[in-house]
């Protein structure tokens, strides 16, 4: 009996649900456990986050070709509807979900991860990998990550939103080539893709729409300030209201200026070390 942790990766859905894996696999390091993604790219990038072992699969219906039946699953993605859900719970001896959904709830069969429900096989948590608890010397005023993806060319086509406060500028993994030789042209003040940790902990301010570079940022006792993109989730922004984090729609300049003006006062509230809560939580559920 195998275990396998599947996560929706891709240059459309970035790599926030990667990020994610990689802190909760930190925390299960002696256990037995594969990484599925749904992108070949970053699965052959994974070991450079310490993860052993990783396939790309394509699509999420290509995990019954690495699993069989009677294995044990992480799950953490939003592909799959009811129907598949199900059948994934059948299939697998032991299923646990990772939902960023506040209406969400808890199928038979099945155990959840979640920041917001509570309740029998339910493991109320946010997700930080360790390393983003501590003292860090936060010597760059304001850094700015757009997400690891951009197929679009959003940033690009909103340069007026963040130019002028000369940021530094965190370049994402599925960005084109020539695209991102231009923003390192544009932006000389800027980490490579290999540096989001070194940017995570020197950024006092981060501007973001990425979720998970926003809690990473909280963790490490920064100004994180998310903006939404109209192509992301909204289901973090409940979240983020709860922890006092400013949030941008629309690009709105003014909000930005404002909110930076102002940061000072905001009373970012505290997150939780929540790595052993989670590592026991699903060894307990995946009896390993």
């Amino acid at each position: 009996m195998r275990t396998f942790y599947y996560v929706h990766t891709g240059h459309r859905v970035g790599l926030d649900r990667f990020r994610r894996a990689s802190a909760i696999l930190n925390c299960l390091k002696d256990e037995d456990i594969t990484l599925l993604t749904s992108d070949y790219r970053i699965a052959q990038e994974a070991r450079n986050f310490g993860i052993e072992k990783s396939v790309g699969i394509d699509v999420v219906r290509n995990i019954p070709q690495i699993a069989e039946n009677g294995d044990r699953l992480i799950f953490d993605s939003d592909e799959a509807n009811s129907v598949m859900l199900e059948d994934m719970r059948n299939y697998f001896s032991s299923f646990i979900r990772i939902s960023d959904n506040k209406d969400d709830s808890k199928a038979d069969k099945e155990f959840l991860i979640s920041p917001y429900l509570e309740g029998e096989g339910i493991c109320n948590a946010v997700v930080v990998d360790e390393k983003y608890f501590g003292d860090f010397k936060k010597d760059v005023n304001l850094s700015y990550f757009f997400g690891d993806d951009d197929y679009e060319k959003d940033l690009e086509k909103y340069f007026s939103f963040i130019e002028d406060l000369h940021p530094h500028l965190q370049l994402g993994f599925y960005y084109f080539l020539d695209y991102e030789t231009m923003l390192e042209e544009k932006f000389p003040k800027n980490f490579e893709f290999d540096d989001y940790e070194e940017m995570i902990k020197r950024s006092e301010i981060l501007l973001s729409a990425s979720p998970q570079a926003i809690l990473d940022s909280l963790a490490t006792g920064a100004k994180p300030i998310y903006f939404q993109r109209e192509d992301y989730t909204k289901e973090f922004i409940p979240l983020f209201e709860k922890l006092s984090i400013p949030i941008i729609y629309e690009y709105n300049k003014n909000t930005l200026n404002k909110i930076i003006n102002n940061i000072s006062v905001i009373k970012y509230e505290d997150i939780d070390q929540n790595c052993n809560k989670i590592a026991s939580f699903i060894k307990n559920n995946l009896n390993l």
